[in-house]
This record gives C-alpha cells, structure tokens and sequence, in this order.
C-alpha cells in the first residue's frame, strides 16, 4: 500500500481545537469546553494523507478533526474542492480515514517511526490560524506516552518543539528526507497556542491500523483475553512466584484467546491490600521474546499485532516454564 500525495492535512472551520490543553499533575487537560465542529474543512498542508496505489482517494487524518462534523470537504494544491464520506475511524488511535473523489493523486513517502532519536530535526506542516502551507522546524525533544484530554493514551508519541497551533491537527511531522514520521495531534500549552511542546502519533501506529480501517470501518484491535495483576518483587516472594516481574494471569476469559491455547487463570481466592484476586494461575513473563513487565507493556506488544495473529507467549506455570503459542482474537470479542 502507498500513501498518496498532495498530503492533505485538517484544519477546523467551525470550531477551535479541543486539543489544546494545559499540563498538571502528569495529565493534560482542556483549556477550555469547545463543541464539535459541525463542518469541516481538510485543506492541503493541515490535515492528512490520500492513500493506495489505486488512487481511491482515502486520506488518513486525526479522529478528533472529523469526530462531530456533519459534513467534511477536502481542498487540494488546486484549490479544488470536494465533498468526502467518513470511511473508518479508530478514536482510540485518533485517527480516521476520509475519502474523496479526485483524479491524479501523487505518491508521497511514509516513514518509519521506530528508530527515531532525540535531537533529530523534523518538520510540520499546517494551516497555524488558518495560514495555508506552513512550515516549522524543530527536534524530537523525547518520545513519551502521553494522555490525551479525553483520557485516551498515545503510546511512543512524538514530542517535538516545532511549532504547532489550532489548524496543525491531522497534518504530517517530517523527516529531513521529506518522510513522514508521524500526525500532528496536540500540544501541551496554557494559552491555547504553541508552547514549544507537541505530540505527534507515530506514524507506525497508523500503519498498523490503517487497513482494518479502509477496509472494515472500525479496526479489529487483538486482544489475549486475560485479566491481570502486575508483579512486583515484593508480591513475588510474597506469593512464593519463580520470576519477580510479569503479569499473573488472575482469569483467562472463557472462550479467549488464552483460554483456547490452554492458559490458566488463579484458582485460589486471595487479596493484595483490600482487594480480592485470584491466584495460582500462569504468570505471563514475554511475548515473542519481549519481556512483559507491566500491563502497559501488554498493551504496547497487543498494539503491533492484528487480531488473528498467532504470538508465543512465555509463562511460570508453578516453577516451569513454558512458551504457548496464542491466536489472538478480536478485543470486542473477549470483554
């Protein structure tokens, strides 16, 4: 699959961006309530890339761009405006997939997201306060999990200090090779304008999504279908495990993924604190060789795969090891 150029970024007509926070106690929060927009413009250089080599017109933009509107028009280079239908959209990535009708849509690189380093030069491209096309320059200053104002969570997001405003979101963070790397999708401010603290959604997380998107509308997140606890040493030796880290397997779903690849969950009633658990399941230690340390860990492995996907997870069953290869199956699936 290629992704397709004029890059078509998003700006909002009708309403600021919610997306412009302010930053307390680890979490950023929303300056202000602003309502959904009910038109929305994406207009070349602020918001999103057409993809496909059959030129089908899909362009990748973020979720909260298009998430109220009534009607969404593209603008390209030429000017030339045109009505687009929503065709996916993934709110937990905050990403969605629009589609147009336009002929000769070019080709334009996408990156890969995975090595980048702190200090690398990178480019956004935008609309800032409606100025169509432009461009600003700065580093990755880190790459961080951060949480969005609504709660949602971005994993290995893109910080950056090139300047990003209202009219930014959905649009392209470039590599000095013109690549894109990852999506605009808010910054860290108290004003409502750029503070020198952005976040980018790596562009890898839209690859890894996209086709579910175009194709289904909605993406199959896998899942492996198991309630959790975190262990640490302390409840390690406590609980008398054989590894001082992992998840223990408090209950397989009935029916999951684990539960179908013979997994176990606890058997025997306990409490950690003042909360009751199970105990005597499997403890989960890698999947595919990486080390799983944490529920967020889980999370980052389950978001590299499809559901579908077959992953050889790792487990202490007692003081045995073992490695189990698990299907896994749809999120939606195994709740």
């Amino acid at each position: 699959m290629r992704f397709l150029r004029p890059f078509i970024f998003a700006v909002v007509l009708a309403s600021a961006f919610f997306y412009f926070t302010t930053y307390r106690n680890g979490h950023f929060y929303p300056v202000n309530g602003i309502s959904g927009p009910q038109h929305v413009e994406i207009t070349e250089a602020a918001g999103g890339e057409t993809l496909d080599s059959d030129k089908e017109g899909h362009i990748l933009t973020n979720y909260h761009v298009i998430a109220d509107a009534r009607q969404v028009e593209v603008t390209l280079h030429d000017r030339k405006k045109y009505k687009a239908t929503i065709v996916g959209t993934d709110k937990s990535h905050d990403l969605a997939i629009v589609q147009i009708k336009a002929p000769n849509l070019q080709p334009m690189i996408l990156g890969d997201s995975t090595n980048l380093q702190v200090g690398q030069k990178v480019y956004a491209i935008g609309n800032p306060f409606g100025l169509a096309g432009t461009l600003t320059r700065g580093i990755v200053s880190s790459i961080r999990q951060v949480q969005e104002p609504d709660g949602l969570v971005i994993d290995e997001a893109i910080q950056t200090d090139a300047a990003i405003n209202p009219g930014n979101s959905g649009g392209p963070l470039l590599n000095w090779h013109g690549e894109v790397i990852g999506i605009n999708t808010m910054i860290a401010s108290s004003v409502g304008q750029s503070a020198g603290i952005g976040f980018a959604i790596p562009i890898n997380t839209a690859k890894a999504v996209v086709n579910d998107l175009v194709t289904l509308g909605r993406v199959r997140r896998p899942a492996l279908g198991v309630r959790t606890i975190p262990i640490d040493p302390e409840v390690a030796n406590e609980l008398g495990l054989a590894a001082d880290y992992g998840l223990l397997i408090v209950q397989a779903v009935p029916g999951g993924s684990a539960d179908r690849a013979g997994l176990r969950g606890g058997t025997e009633r306990a409490y950690l604190g003042n909360t009751p658990i199970m105990i005597g399941g499997d403890l989960v230690v890698a999947i595919d060789g990486e080390k799983v340390e944490s529920q967020q860990i889980l999370a980052q492995v389950m978001n590299k795969h499809r559901a579908g996907d077959t992953v050889k997870v790792t487990i202490f069953r007692g003081k045995k090891q073992l490695e189990v290869p698990v299907v896994l199956g749809e999120a939606r699936d195994q709740v």
